[in-house]
């Protein structure tokens, strides 16, 4: 029954966040602000007419595909007083009231990182977006994003092959997918990990939600990993939440070159913790986190070691080159050139991106 009243007012218009808080220190619990009189409710001073009308009218019909939805297996409803809300998330200074999540409600509250980034990013910054989250899920941590393309599905991908759990949180209502290619990705993370939503069931993805969203995937996580950013992007909201809410923030450098390095660059200049591999990460959240295993340095690391016996790689970087610039930086004929990328390809130590065009993997 208490559910229904928490259900019921964060329904109501004109009703968000900070005014659901306000009326709690007013009547203490939701179901009190529907059982007051009405001259108290209007007296408060809280609620604009329309809110008024709709918790005086009290219909039910507005929660009840919420209330048949919770009925499904392993969809579950939190409101912020349930013990197995996430104490991490309790602490941030707007935490959702409610949360619909679809899985393993047990691991909200087990420490997590948030791994965000691009949408469109380079193949690099995609392999390491998965290379991180398989690496830092195996010593123990939650990854943590937003479903979305790019980077986001990368590093929940990444945490599902190395068989962890991982969290995704969606800016929509836990009825739909977005975006709608992801529906199997969307399968795997709540049968292995959680999808978690503070939007009602029947939510459609509204561009305006995904901004709060990304207070509920920075808010849930000790720190926040950006891959690949331009300045202005989600991502950048990301990690200023993140900062604001005192947790951690790292970030990924890239070549100067690249239109992506230029948010991780920017964090990087105002105090995130520049990451070239797994242990800069777990270094700095020692006092929130223990490693299930002994960190390897060697795990993962965005630095390039040259153990392969190849002219071609000196003349190789992390970003993308044509045979025909190869050919003319080395010196070396056309032939030996595609002879030498075969291998190196073999190897796995480049990639082919588009074309004849080429770029240095780990």
């Amino acid at each position: 029954m208490d559910l229904i009243y928490w259900l019921m007012l964060l329904k109501a218009p004109h009703l968000g966040v900070r005014t659901f808080y306000k009326a709690l220190e007013v009547f203490e619990t939701p179901e009190q602000v529907f059982l007051a009189s009405k001259p108290m409710r209007k007296e408060s001073g809280l609620f604009k007419q329309a809110t008024l009308d709709f918790i005086e009218k009290h219909d039910l019909s507005v929660i009840q595909a919420d209330l048949d939805w919770v009925k499904a297996q392993n969809c579950h409803i939190l409101t912020l007083i349930d013990d197995a809300y996430p104490e991490q998330l309790k602490t941030i200074a707007d935490p959702p009231p409610i949360l619909y999540v679809r899985g393993n409600v047990e691991c909200l509250s087990m420490s997590q990182l948030a791994i965000v980034g691009s949408r469109n990013p380079t193949p690099a910054g995609k392999q390491n977006a998965h290379q991180f989250a398989g690496a830092l899920s195996k010593l123990g941590l939650v990854i943590t994003s937003g479903m979305a393309s790019g980077i986001d599905a990368s590093a929940h991908i990444g945490a599902l092959e190395a068989d962890r759990p991982t969290i995704a949180v969606c800016g929509t209502g836990l009825d739909r997918i977005y975006p709608a290619k992801h529906k199997s990705l969307a399968h795997q993370i709540s049968t292995k990990g959680a999808l978690v939503s503070e939007f009602s069931i029947g939510t459609s993805p509204i561009a305006n939600n995904f901004p709060r969203r990304n207070r509920i995937i920075s808010g849930l996580s000790l720190g926040t990993l950006v891959v690949e950013a331009s300045i202005k992007s989600g991502t950048m909201i990301t990690a200023k939440l993140a900062a604001e809410q005192g947790r951690e923030v790292f970030s990924i450098p890239s070549s100067i070159h690249n239109p992506l390095s230029q948010g991780c660059h920017q964090l990087i200049k105002q105090g995130a913790k520049l990451v070239e591999n797994i242990d800069d990460v777990i270094d700095e959240l020692t006092l929130g986190f223990t490693p299930l295993i002994q960190v390897d340095k060697t795990l993962i690391s965005t630095k390039y070691v040259d153990n392969t016996p190849t002219v071609l790689l000196k003349y190789m970087s992390y970003e993308t080159m044509t045979v025909d610039e190869m050919v003319e930086k080395s010196g070396l004929s056309p032939q030996i050139v595609i002879q030498e990328l075969l291998l190196l390809e073999l190897a796995n130590r480049v990639t082919k991106v588009s074309g004849s065009g080429y770029l240095l993997t780990k």
